[in-house]
């Protein structure tokens, strides 16, 4: 089974290590486009011209599913890649709220892309699952991804976003680039749990394969 893989950077490495895992026996194609970081600040326009060029160069490739690693270019993108490759299974990456809400802690924080805050996907996921009491807090962190793409400057955007923000006892990471500094988020809120999408995209992918 060969497996295509996308996102704006190194981010989606680490969705794709969660997925080989699962599936070691696959063969795998990575794109990291760097050149185009962050997806969360272009058009839907260009997103789609980016996305549809990846989707075009993972399939001569022979991939067979195509992993949309990138929050951003799901909630605006794979819905119409579905309909313009019908061919092709898509597994798109989204906010982990409702694995969050299911916890039942009070105070929830969404760490993600302005792009992907700003989706009417993840307005859709707070009216489904968000209960009773809950408060989730939605945060924009424009330039977080950049940052972490570089591999500098971390700690400086950090404090910015988050030296104000009152302590969650859930925090979301919207964005598969925030994946990779796990350990310097966890610095601000200790005790807080850091959930992030990429277990549910590994076992959807394991379905697939079973259906292919």
């Amino acid at each position: 089974m060969k497996i295509g893989i996308f996102d704006s950077g190194k981010g989606g490495t680490t969705v794709m290590a969660a997925i080989k895992e699962r599936l070691p026996e696959a063969e795998y194609f990575y794109i990291g486009d760097s050149r185009n970081c962050p997806y969360g600040e272009k058009t839907d326009e260009e997103l789609m011209k980016i996305t549809r060029k990846h989707v075009e160069t993972l399939k001569k490739k022979g991939a067979r599913i195509i992993v949309i690693a990138c929050n951003t270019a799901t909630t605006r993108c794979i819905a119409k890649l579905r309909q313009e490759y019908p061919e092709l299974k898509f597994v798109g990456t989204e906010p982990a709220i409702k694995l969050a809400t299911e916890t039942g802690v009070k105070r929830i924080l969404v760490m993600a892309t302005p792009g992907t805050i700003e989706s009417e996907r993840t307005a859709r996921l707070m009216a489904e699952y968000q209960r009773p009491r809950q408060k989730i807090r939605l945060l924009a962190c424009p330039g977080l991804a950049d940052v972490i793409e570089a591999g500098a400057g971390i700690d400086e955007k950090l404090a910015e976003l988050l030296a104000k923000i009152p302590a969650p006892e859930v925090i979301v990471l919207g964005c598969t680039h925030y994946s990779l500094i796990k350990p310097e988020i966890q610095k601000y809120f200790p005790e807080a749990k850091l959930i992030d999408g990429n277990e549910g995209v590994a076992k959807r992918v394991v379905e697939l394969t079973k259906q292919m």
